[in-house]
């Protein structure tokens, strides 16, 4: 989740919050890629999880990751609640599980993507290890009840706990017990942000099936192939989902800024307090008449927390946010990144993107979206099957990837950071899919062999 910021500039005028938007246009020559990935740490010596206190818990690996990277502290109050890069812009942040999170730099190219998750594993890994401390490479947590679940002292969490049972029966289970991994993608205008928009939030349960990987919940199987993805059906569908208006004529930043105002609060930060508005109107505070906090006027922070909010599997700020994908390896990390990337940042990849999706209706998408997470590859649409939508998909964006000609020090493009997807769309077999079979095969029925054989 987003690191909340801090800017007391009043807001005017609700052409401001467009403008905010628009202001992460940017032309192409400067488009980046961030890649983000979530993991699940546990004790190696019993498959315990790991809570925030104690000379071996959470906080004691961010310390001993800010000791190994120089990275600055994020602190609030007395915690460390995450780490900041402060020369290449990254940051390693808690979800409210524990889940540590690198939140990875702009970088130009997947080599640097690679690169720089690989690093970050290898130092997560390092410290880790000084401590008892592995991670998992699930996308849901496979064992631990949501009981038996740490919670992070993040006053924004505790907000969110509360509030998330009255909206939907599944957020708690989002909030501590899944993993992700997404990747924030640039737009030039706001005719290019409404293209890659269309075309990712319609691929998106495409992306979820490829990627499918949280097959286990307390200790067996769930049902489903992509668990934490069937969780965000149930979280909060005020704020989440595959927001139909996207594709309506006219869209654009304004309609988009619209749902946002519109979206329940969860909180107002001021200073360093976070005050429980839950449910409450963001255009209530915008007018100056909110009655939690009378006399208090939005700030440019507030709205940047607020859009920080919503969940939609597609997220835009001043950038968009590709949010479909359980979490993995290191090269199933990077292959999302890439399968996004070679779409996007090319336009013959994005122009046959939109080929491929531009027929399907709001029903015919928000089925594919009920049907993936227990289907992956065999859910279908329009006549298709995801399995072969993917593989267009996939070739659309090898071929971007051609076009870029970004080459790393070995002379090669970056199109084999997408064999890992290929493989997988090739086999028909997603990596949950291998789970189960293992589960039901040499593993005995048991999920603790994933401690040993499914981590970073």
């Amino acid at each position: 989740m987003a690191r909340d910021v801090s800017d007391t500039t009043p807001i005017g005028a609700r052409s401001e919050l467009v403008d905010w938007i628009a202001s992460g246009e940017k032309p192409r020559e400067a488009w980046r890629l961030g890649t983000e990935h979530e993991k699940i740490p546990f004790y190696t010596a019993d498959t315990t999880p790991v809570p925030y206190d104690g000379g071996r818990g959470i906080r004691a690996l961010l310390e001993g990751l800010q000791e190994r990277t120089g990275w600055a502290p994020i602190m609030e109050g007395d915690h460390p609640i995450g780490l900041a890069d402060e020369v290449g812009g990254g940051a390693i942040s808690l979800e409210p599980g524990g889940q540590f999170e690198l939140s990875g730099a702009p970088l130009e190219t997947l080599h640097e993507t690679a690169r720089e998750t690989a690093q970050h594993i290898a130092d997560a890994k390092a410290v880790g290890e000084e401590h008892g401390i592995g991670f998992l490479t699930l996308g849901m947590s496979p064992l631990w009840t949501r009981a038996e679940t740490p919670v992070m002292p993040k006053a924004r969490y505790r907000i969110m706990t509360d509030y998330m049972p009255k909206v939907g029966s599944l957020g708690l289970d989002m909030m501590y017990r899944t993993s992700t991994v997404q990747v924030n993608m640039d737009y030039a205008s706001e005719a290019d942000m409404v293209k890659k928009l269309r075309v990712s939030i319609a691929l998106q349960p495409i992306a979820t099936a490829i990627f499918a990987n949280s097959p286990f919940t307390d200790g067996r199987p769930n049902g489903y192939l992509s668990m934490r993805s069937q969780i965000w059906r149930d979280t909060d569908n005020n704020r989440a989902g595959m927001i139909p208006f996207v594709f309506e004529d006219g869209f654009g930043y304004e309609r988009y800024v619209d749902w946002v105002l519109d979206v329940p609060m969860y909180f107002v930060k001021r200073d360093s307090t976070y005050h429980d508005v839950a449910g409450s109107s963001f255009r209530d505070l915008f007018a100056g008449r909110h009655p939690q906090l009378p006399g208090e006027h939005a700030t440019r922070s507030d709205w940047a927390n607020h859009i920080s909010t919503v969940f939609p599997e597609v997220r835009l700020k001043r950038y968009l946010e590709m949010r479909g994908a359980d979490v993995g390896n290191l090269e199933h990390i990077v292959a999302l990144s890439a399968f996004w990337t070679g779409l996007l940042y090319d336009e013959a990849a994005l122009d046959g993107a939109w080929e491929l999706v531009k027929h399907w209706n709001a029903d015919e998408r928000e089925q594919l979206r009920a049907d993936v997470p227990k289907q992956a590859l065999k859910a279908r649409i329009a006549g298709r099957s995801a399995q072969d939508v993917a593989r267009d998909a996939l070739a659309l964006s090898r071929a971007g990837l051609q076009r870029r000609a970004h080459l790393d020090e070995a002379g090669r493009d970056e199109t084999h950071h997408l064999t890992y997807a290929e493989e997988i769309v090739a086999s028909g077999r997603t990596q949950a899919e291998r789970l189960l079979e293992l589960y039901h095969g040499s593993w005995g029925g048991s999920v603790l062999p994933a401690f040993r054989e499914y981590v970073f």
